[in-house]
């Protein structure tokens, strides 16, 4: 009978302590959603502190534009937000959700850009080269592009106007 009490007791003990800190808010924004809005919001931060007049020339404001976007109040996200930071282990996993799409949106951005400068790298090679042409040559290949009817004289006309 003793054990019974004791296990009883126990039990009353944890669960009364497993009471929730914040309640429920009434429009709880789902996690999903909150992840998307958190990773947007870090998104648009991360833009206006790395560039603040390309954010302020849409004069616009970043936290505003993204609650719009996804039909949130102001007072709805913040709820939301002590909701789930109540938690810090659920909380934690959402804000590492976050943070690996910002890496893979990073990696991508960064193959991206070196792509773009290979590029560029190649016209600069191209243009480098066809200055090293010499006129003559350029005149002499022109001259028998006419000859053999391929470039119209009219063409030409219009592009020494120009």
């Amino acid at each position: 009978m003793k054990k019974l009490v004791l296990f009883l007791a126990i039990v009353t003990i944890f669960l009364s302590c497993k009471e929730d800190v914040v309640k429920k808010p009434a429009g709880l924004i789902k996690k999903e959603v909150m992840v998307d809005i958190i990773y947007d919001i870090s998104l648009l931060d991360a833009i206006k502190y790395q560039n603040p007049k390309y954010i302020d020339s849409f004069k616009i404001n970043p936290q505003k534009f993204i609650l719009k976007k996804y039909k949130v109040d102001s007072l709805q996200f913040a709820n939301s937000n002590v909701y789930y930071s109540a938690d810090y282990e659920d909380y934690k996993l959402m804000f590492d959700e976050v943070a690996k799409r910002l890496e893979q949106k990073q990696t991508s951005t960064d193959s991206l850009i070196k792509l773009e400068s290979k590029k560029l790298k190649k016209v600069k090679k191209t243009k480098i080269s066809e200055k090293s042409i010499p006129v003559d040559t350029l005149v002499r290949g022109r001259k028998q592009l006419i000859d053999k009817n391929v470039i119209k004289q009219p063409v030409l006309q219009r592009e020494a106007l120009q």
